[in-house]
């Protein structure tokens, strides 16, 4: 245990305390009732300590290293800071166009391979863009400290309002000390065919407090690929993120979401994220979990109106020493709505996966249709993986099922392979891939799911 003489110095920069938001205030002025928001949740925070294994969702998550003192805001990026190029947009940029996102033909293609991007560095917008004929449509996207300004009435009632901001030190911490956010906010009626692109990024010992939010009025459409860049690997100053997600689908609306955590494996890694799907909305939700030190992420999703449904898939993969713990909730509300989870992790040296789901089923919700599943490849003697499937159900009219695998890989597969002529890591690649084809099937983005792919492949060692 670190002791007192050892203890990282307080860091420099904006800190996470009473001066530190005033301090952040200024710099970035605000709508009062943003600027409320944020003080009633630093209020929050500093009767909140860190939290503890007495507390479900944390109690497979060791925080003795993580020193709250040690992180603070950088006043400013530094002085070479670039605009970071993501994984997903650069797949994009390859050469899709937005017909691979369109339902139907008739729909026109794009003209650009993103409506859309924003992109932060250590807290700091970078790159802030909007197709302009989208913002003749009514569309709204780009920082947050805009947006709100520009579009109170709009978005006022959703910012800070679906996730808890109150629920522990990291949340709270997150709805005081939010910044370089993103907003994406698409009027009724509105159908935007190519996808919108937000990278949050981190330079070695950055922090990032990053708040992404996403309305869809009734009967609108779009697709949002968000993912997380950089900071120092393990056994280095690392990283810090504490983020947040807000997704409210409308009524008869359709919103694809992905989200790909990708952080460098010293990066600790806390965020929340929540959906809330309205009468007859859809809702597909894919997230990547490739990189951090540690991560422990709230995925919910609360089908709200009657004929909702949400589709999540995870693609997680760790290494080294790294520890993931992912809570995800399916929270049906209303009648007739269906959710369908499907999470696949695969694990190799020392790592460690966590993975515990819920379907919450209220007595008004009749007619439910849930289910969760969970797979997870074991790539090694000292990988371990939990899977902690569950059901909470006062309805009677439901049909609920859940499932849960942990194994190695067959040894007859990869001598299979190896006799016809690959090498191990080549069998390993190909094995690999086999396992996680069930969940890249269901991904109807063709460059993200092939960028995933990529990814996970180039992870992969030969199996031990």
């Amino acid at each position: 245990m670190t002791t007192a003489a050892t203890a990282p110095a307080p860091a420099a920069g904006i800190a996470f305390d009473r001066p530190g938001l005033e301090a952040l205030l200024a710099t970035r002025p605000a709508p009062d009732w943003v600027a409320a928001r944020r003080r009633a949740a630093l209020a929050a925070l500093e009767a909140l300590g860190l939290p503890d294994r007495r507390s479900e969702n944390w109690m497979r998550t060791d925080l003795r290293m993580f020193k709250p003192t040690a992180w603070a805001l950088r006043s400013a990026p530094a002085a070479d800071a670039a605009v970071p190029e993501g994984l997903l947009s650069a797949a994009i940029a390859a050469g899709e166009t937005a017909e691979s996102f369109a339902d139907d033909a008739s729909r026109p293609a794009a003209t650009t391979p993103l409506a859309g991007r924003f992109a932060a560095l250590d807290g700091h917008v970078l790159r802030d863009e909007l197709d302009p004929a989208l913002a003749a449509r009514g569309v709204v996207f780009g920082a947050a400290d805009r947006v709100l300004a520009e579009h109170a009435a709009a978005l006022q009632p959703h910012w800070f309002s679906v996730i808890d901001t109150q629920g522990d030190w990291f949340a709270a911490l997150h709805a005081a000390f939010h910044r370089a956010s993103a907003v994406l906010y698409v009027p009724a009626g509105v159908r935007v065919a190519a996808p919108l692109h937000v990278l949050s990024a981190i330079g070695a010992g950055g922090v990032d407090t990053s708040h992404v939010l996403v309305v869809l009025g009734e009967g609108a459409e779009a697709t949002l690929l968000t993912e997380t860049a950089g900071g120092g690997p393990a056994g280095s100053t690392g990283g810090f993120h504490c983020g947040g997600t807000e997704i409210v689908v409308g009524r008869g609306a359709f919103l694809r979401m992905v989200n790909l955590q990708n952080w460098n494996t010293g990066v600790w890694h806390v965020a929340r994220q929540k959906a809330v799907v309205h009468e007859n909305g859809r809702l597909q939700w894919t997230l990547g979990a490739l990189g951090s030190r540690l991560s422990q992420v709230a995925q919910d999703v609360a089908l709200a109106g009657r004929g909702a449904d949400a589709q999540v898939n995870g693609v997680m993969f760790t290494e080294g020493r790294q520890h993931l713990v992912y809570n995800t909730l399916q929270h049906h509300e209303a009648p007739g709505c269906k959710s369908d989870l499907l999470y696949k992790g695969a694990l190799q040296d020392r790592s460690r996966l966590v993975w515990r789901g819920m379907i919450k089923v209220d007595k008004a919700a009749q007619k439910t249709d849930g289910y969760q599943r969970n797979d997870n490849l074991m790539l090694s003697n000292e990988a371990r993986a939990d899977s902690i499937p569950g059901l909470e159900i006062e309805a009677d009219d439901v049909r609920c099922t859940h499932g849960a695998t942990s194994g190695r890989v067959d040894a007859e597969q990869v001598f299979y392979a190896q006799a016809r002529g690959l090498t191990a890591d080549e069998a390993a690649r190909l094995v690999v891939a086999g396992f996680f084809q069930q969940v890249f099937d269901r991904i109807t983005i063709p460059p993200v799911r092939e960028a995933l792919a990529r990814a996970v492949s180039g992870r992969i060692r030969r199996i031990a």
